[in-house]
């Protein structure tokens, strides 16, 4: 059966890659009359046949130019430029390439009205790029997603993330205001494809216009313009569905604009599996991935939360969702804006994995099987309320008062056989937290070479979460000090409350157009408490508290940074150099019940960042910092608690900062005029000193506790990607290596440990007009880990296919396939497996109504494979999935 699918798909594609007719090829450069080129010109061809293709292209930095036209055609070819008179050609097309050079006139006369009976497909003004979206699309669009795939250097992967000449969009707006949280993902998947005019891409983008060029900005923003008709409008759509075995959805998409008055409102009810919130969506509400990454310890202990544990779980058996969002923005006058979005889920999951875990002790190892079920449910509300005041050019300010409150708990089931027992633990959690973010931000242009920045921030926290563990057998012995029990019950209770605030205060002296001086002072104070209380519940109703043998904590934890900083910033040519210089002084006590601990250090550390901007299609960054982290509360409490059924944690409250260096340099380079894109870049990291745990391991039962550790250790990754688009196909190579050495100390050994990876993909795919579209790819995975002198190697193989196919005017066909094949070289395991999704998707033009049938997982695949090495534990895991999914799909289209 395996053959014959492959054999389809191969036939398949040599039908679409043989399947389309010759090109030929005009080009040439575009000059003025004084033969000076004219870089970034709009070159038009449209077809005098209905029907046929508009092709356009744009002048690279030499004023070159390149049009793929189809053969035996006429078309009238038009050339424009900013300040010039357009110069049209009758063209028709024989079977040899040829050259033509363009010399445009100067217009004189630039107040009267010249009119042009055409639009520019693409226009680039500096950090502006603007597509003319109905040059591109066919009107079978249907959504945002399906418009943007059809731009040129636009590219949008299964989860939403939307790039641009190679570069991610980190922001989107719709008329000019961010959409909803500026989320790539809300918008490409629900915002009317027909509702959507021109898109603009905005380079080094900056909410705050004055700060741009003083404010390093990598940002990308995406400007969505509505058409006429639109601006204020309801509109959307609704789609409802049933399936066998009971499944369904309920999707509601509705958006109504207008030019003071925006409300944009978006639902989702399904037991398909489909979360519509996720762990990156959450980091778009926390501030951004980039902007979390400035700050690496509040990005990890972010991503270690147990919401964040929840969101990022992908693979279940069972997904329930409820899911619902609005988004109110309302311009009270000209200068003031209010805005305002509630965002509520409500999730039940059911997750079953099996891993097969291997310990590394010295030279010694031996393996645990492990099973795990779990069923979650999940609760939170996150609302934020903005107001924008932006009287001036001159100045600007803002409020954003932020609230998150979730309510998450659940049962899981865990078997473990290992060479030390056989054990069945049931475990029960209820985690409720609440947090509350409250911003303000003001900017204001002094005079003209001085600007002032104010940024303050105040953040609460509170977390309780409680955890009932049960099992027939005693478990951690020696470590907690059980009663014997018919069933031992234990109860993990904790408190964390915590307080920070931050204010910062920058001036911006502009000393001329190529020197830049920059000063900061600001403070960061955070105040926090910690309670945990572990315990046994017996049967006669009363409990054991296991204080008496160290566990539970009351502790506090209060530090303030204030610190002072000094940056120049300076242009030599194409290149900017920014070296910049900050010193923080750290003020920090503990307390533990009555026991007080204080102390204060100084730090200076030093950054650099280098940019060498060629043109607008190709720049070199280079950035280095050297960074502090201090601990959580939680690796300070100093008294026992429960971190799993079998390990105990304790705290160190002596430890002091980490310290590490971090470096990146990438490249980047896009030209149109080739069809080529150009990825490079990587990244080292080196730290000084780290916190590290000190384990003892005893079976699977482990004891550990933090120190600080001053040994070395390195991760330096390398990334390439090169995507060349040649006729109507485009090829992808992308390659990633990854390196990581790191120290363990178990059982009172320290060892170094060695992981790396190489991941590689090639692929190709196709952009057709009257064709089915497909691309086809390989990639290959290895991973190797190397600790007591033990090498473990695993290898991954993926061939993966999609397809989408527009026919009959009225039918769009989408699908896709993936093969892997995994294997774990070291116990000669392997496993294959299959997964593939298609829809079919009808609607009549013109009519509101549309139609799809759609099936997930056809070959039914049970499970999927994967590993991976943490610091003694190689785990090698089957994840089991959703299974097979049919559903009928009934769309209305307001």
């Amino acid at each position: 059966m395996v053959k014959i699918r492959h054999l389809i798909i191969f036939s398949f594609l040599l039908v679409v890659v043989t399947s389309y007719s010759q090109n030929i090829i005009i080009q040439g450069k575009v000059t003025d009359s004084l033969q000076n080129t004219l870089v970034y010109a709009n070159i038009l061809a449209l077809p005098e046949a209905e029907n046929a293709e508009v092709h356009f292209a744009i002048t690279n930095e030499q004023g070159e130019y390149k049009l793929k036209l189809a053969q035996n055609q006429s078309y009238n070819i038009t050339v424009s430029y900013l300040g010039f008179l357009p110069e049209n050609l009758i063209l028709n097309t024989k079977e040899d390439n040829l050259t033509h050079h363009f010399v445009l006139q100067e217009n004189h006369d630039q107040l009267d009205e010249v009119i042009i009976d055409y639009t520019p497909p693409i226009t680039i003004k500096k950090d502006t790029t603007i597509y003319l979206v109905d040059k591109f699309t066919t009107g079978e669009e249907r959504k945002l997603k399906d418009v943007l795939k059809k731009l040129p250097g636009v590219e949008v992967d299964k989860r939403g993330n939307v790039t641009v000449n190679g570069k991610k969009v980190t922001k989107v707006l719709v008329e000019d205001k961010t959409f909803f949280t500026g989320n790539s993902k809300l918008a490409v998947n629900n915002i009317p494809a027909d509702a959507i005019d021109k898109i603009e891409v905005l380079d080094n983008y900056n909410e705050v216009a004055m700060l741009k060029g003083l404010q390093d900005s990598e940002d990308l923003a995406m400007n969505i313009k509505l058409k006429e008709d639109k601006k204020k409008f309801a509109f959307g759509d609704v789609e409802f569905g049933a399936g066998i075995k009971e499944r369904y959805v309920v999707h509601p998409n509705l958006f109504y604009y207008s030019p003071k008055t925006t409300i944009n409102f978006i639902g989702d009810l399904n037991n398909t599996g489909v979360k519509s919130f996720s762990f990156r969506d959450y980091l778009e509400f926390e501030g951004g991935f980039g902007k979390l990454m400035s700050d690496a310890s509040s990005y990890f202990s972010l991503f270690n939360s147990d919401f964040s544990k929840y969101l990022n779980n992908q693979d279940f058996t069972a997904n329930t969702n409820q899911f619902g969002a609005i988004n109110i923005r309302q311009s009270v006058s000209d200068i003031t804006d209010i805005s305002g979005y509630v965002i509520t889920s409500k999730a039940k999951t059911e997750t079953q994995d099996n891993t097969l875990n291997e310990y590394l002790i010295s030279e010694e190892a031996f393996m645990e099987n492990r099973s795990n079920t779990n069923t979650l449910n999940n609760f939170f509300t996150i609302g934020k309320v903005t107001i924008d005041y932006d009287p001036s050019y001159e100045e600007d300010f803002a409020y954003n008062s932020f609230i998150k409150v979730t309510n998450n708990d659940s049962h899981g089931f865990v078997n473990t056989i290992n060479p030390t027992q056989n054990n069945n633990i049931t475990t029960k959690t209820d985690i409720k937290n609440i947090n509350l973010k409250q911003n303000i931000s003001y900017s204001r242009k002094l005079t003209k070479d001085h600007t002032a920045t104010l940024e303050a921030t105040y953040n609460f926290q509170n977390d309780k979460p409680i955890t009932n563990w049960l099992t027939n057998q005693e478990i951690l012995q020696d470590l907690i000090p059980l009663q014997e029990e018919e069933i031992y019950h234990i109860l993990q209770t904790k408190k964390v409350k915590s307080h920070t605030a931050n204010a910062i205060v920058k001036d911006y002296w502009v000393l001329n157009n190529f020197n830049h001086l920059y000063t900061s002072v600001g403070v960061n104070a955070s105040f926090n408490d910690f309670y945990n209380q572990d315990e046994q519940l017996l049967s006669n109703g009363n409990s054991n508290n296991f204080s008496s043998a160290g566990f539970g904590n009351d502790f506090k934890h209060h530090i303030i940074n204030t610190f002072v900083g000094l940056e120049y910033k300076f242009q030599i040519g194409i290149a900017t150099f920014k070296p910049a210089l900050y010193y923080h002084f750290y003020s920090w006590n503990t307390q533990q019940f009555t026991d007080k601990f204080s102390n204060n250090k100084a730090l200076l550390l030093p950054q650099f960042t280098t940019k060498i901007e060629f043109n607008n299609s190709e720049k070199i960054n280079f950035k280095y910092n050297l960074n502090a982290s201090f601990s959580g509360v939680n690796q300070l409490a100093s008294n026992f608690m429960l971190s799993s059924f079998n390990s105990v944690y304790k705290g160190n409250p002596t430890l002091e900062n980490q310290l590490y260096h971090s470096a990146s340099l990438s490249y980047y380079k896009f030209s149109l005029f080739k069809n080529l894109n150009i990825n490079a870049s990587t990244t080292f990291n080196k730290r000084v000193k780290s916190f590290k745990s000190v384990t003892q391991l005893q079976g699977i039962e482990q004891f550990s506790t933090p120190i600080l550790f001053e040994e070395p250790e390195h991760n330096w990754t390398l990334n390439g990607s090169i995507a060349k688009k040649i006729k109507k196909i485009r090829y992808k190579f992308k390659s990633r290596y990854t390196y990581n050495d790191f120290y363990q100390i178990l059982n009172n050994v320290t060892n170094k440990n060695i992981s790396k990876n190489i991941n590689t993909t090639v692929s190709a795919e196709t952009f057709f007009k009257n064709y089915p579209n497909i691309e086809i790819g390989y990639s290959k995975d290895f991973n190797n880990y190397k600790s007591f002198g033990n090498k473990t190697k695993f290898e991954n193989d993926d061939f993966f296919v999609n397809l989408e196919y527009d026919f009959l005017n009225d039918f769009i066909f989408k699908a896709d396939y993936s093969l892997n094949n995994y294997k774990n070289k070291n116990i000669q395991s392997k496993n294959r497996f299959e997964n593939a999704n298609a829809s079919l998707f009808y609607q009549k033009e013109d009519s509101p109504w549309g139609f799809e049938v759609s099936a997930s997982n056809i070959f039914d695949t049970k499970f999927k494979q994967q590993n991976s090495f943490s610091n003694f534990l190689i785990s090698d895991s089957k994840t089991y999935i959703l299974p097979r999914i049919i559903l009928f799909k009934l769309i209305y289209k307001l």
